[in-house]
């Protein structure tokens, strides 16, 4: 039975999911309705891919100097190994993580609150559908707002990873760059980019599902926040997997 139920949830969210795609297809031509959300996103998200990106060029400096070094002297392969990380894996992945936690959140609770107030049933009886008029900018802005969040954060990741090392006086922006790219191949960077396309869209339509399905009352509207987070940095660790599963057959 609980298997049973887990299917019929699983069809229905993605039954949402195809709808709240084809909506946010259909409002691209109107952005007074998108605009608010997308700048409340993307402002939103900022301070933390700064943080993220800072974080990461940094932290992968210090781990990995010390290990090429000993390794035959390879310290000169640091701007390889940081560009490949950064452009690859943890760029895309952490704006998805940073959109699933805060964007997330926000959605399922704004939502929810909609939902107990009745504002989605008045909406509704007005006449205009909530999937074109909530649902379809929410999940647009997502969408928009996830590689602009990933471009952040591998800018200042590799910045900052460019500063460490000049500050040993062992390197200069010419050969530093020469170093990040000499491994790297523009379709590799994209699809691993695009990736967040992808995360954009889930976690959109996913913290709206669960907004507008909560029925505890002011109760839910927390419980709605939670479980929004939750399932939504799921999707994007799953998807991560299969995407990158998917780049690794279709352009090796």
């Amino acid at each position: 039975m609980l298997i049973l139920d887990g299917c019929v949830a699983v069809g229905r969210w993605a039954d949402f999911l195809g709808r709240a795609s084809l909506a946010a297809g259909r409002v691209v031509g109107r952005p007074g309705w998108w605009m608010r959300p997308f700048y409340h996103v993307l402002i939103g998200g900022l301070p933390l891919a700064g943080v993220l990106g800072l974080a990461l060029g940094l932290v992968i400096w210090m781990h990995t100097r010390g290990v090429l070094e000993r390794t035959a002297g390879a310290a000169e392969l640091l701007p390889t190994f940081l560009a490949v990380a950064v452009l690859l894996e943890l760029a895309p992945i952490g704006a998805g993580l940073i959109l699933a936690s805060r964007t997330g959140a926000s959605l399922g609770a704004e939502l929810a609150s909609m939902r107990v107030s009745e504002q989605i049933d008045a909406i509704a009886l007005l006449g205009v559908s909530p999937l074109h008029r909530l649902v379809g900018p929410r999940v647009l802005a997502c969408v928009l707002a996830a590689p602009l969040l990933h471009i952040l954060i591998a800018t200042v990741a590799l910045g900052s990873g460019y500063l460490a090392e000049s500050l040993l006086g062992s390197t200069y922006w010419l050969k530093y760059q020469t170093a990040l790219l000499a491994e790297l191949h523009l379709s590799e960077v994209v699809a691993a980019g695009c990736k967040t396309i992808v995360f954009g869209g889930l976690i959109g339509a996913t913290g709206c599902y669960i907004g507008l399905n909560t029925d505890h009352g002011s109760e839910g509207i927390g419980q709605s926040a939670t479980n929004s987070v939750v399932v939504c940095t799921l999707l994007v660790l799953l998807a991560d997997v299969l995407l990158v599963g998917l780049i690794q057959v279709t352009i090796g």
